[in-house]
């Protein structure tokens, strides 16, 4: 009486070439296989390694000379308008067309600000609350990422 072999029959060539291709690929894992075997390599990883940097306290201001201001965080201000998705941003309905917008100008809540190009859909951006449009941080035709500050309603 004969028993079926218990166990994979595995090559390590195979296996050494699966792990040479994650190497130049930079994935992380890949799998082959037929019907009836199958062979899966995954590496961890690289570790993060998080840096923490010191910063001197800034030196003293001579008499008579002033600090520049710092930027404020536009992404911190109470009528910052962001992103919803990763898009192509268009401030008019078309080319050539004026603007749905302008700086200085009065917005009423509700009303579209700008459009967002994403998978070939337009998707208007409206404004979140009533005010006046205060500043405009992107131009028609820039990639925008989810959650980046587009515009400023004050």
């Amino acid at each position: 009486m004969t028993f079926p072999k218990k166990g994979v029959d595995f090559d390590p060539a195979s296996i050494r070439a699966l792990a040479a291709i994650l190497t130049e690929t930079g994935l992380t894992e890949i799998e082959v296989g037929d019907k009836d075997n199958r062979i899966r390599v995954v590496r961890a990883p690289a570790p993060v390694v998080a840096q923490t940097f010191s910063t001197a306290a800034p030196a003293p201001a001579e008499p008579g000379i002033v600090a520049a201001p710092i930027a404020p965080d536009d992404s911190l201000h109470p009528g910052a308008v962001k992103s919803p998705m990763v898009g192509v941003v268009y401030l008019s309905a078309e080319p050539g067309s004026p603007p749905f917008v302008a700086a200085g100008q009065a917005v009423a809540a509700g009303q579209t600000l700008l459009l967002i190009e994403a998978m070939k859909t337009y998707n208007q951006i409206k404004a979140p609350k009533a005010g006046t449009l205060a500043r405009i941080l992107v131009h028609s035709g820039a990639p925008v990422e989810y959650g980046e500050v587009l515009m400023l309603v004050e």
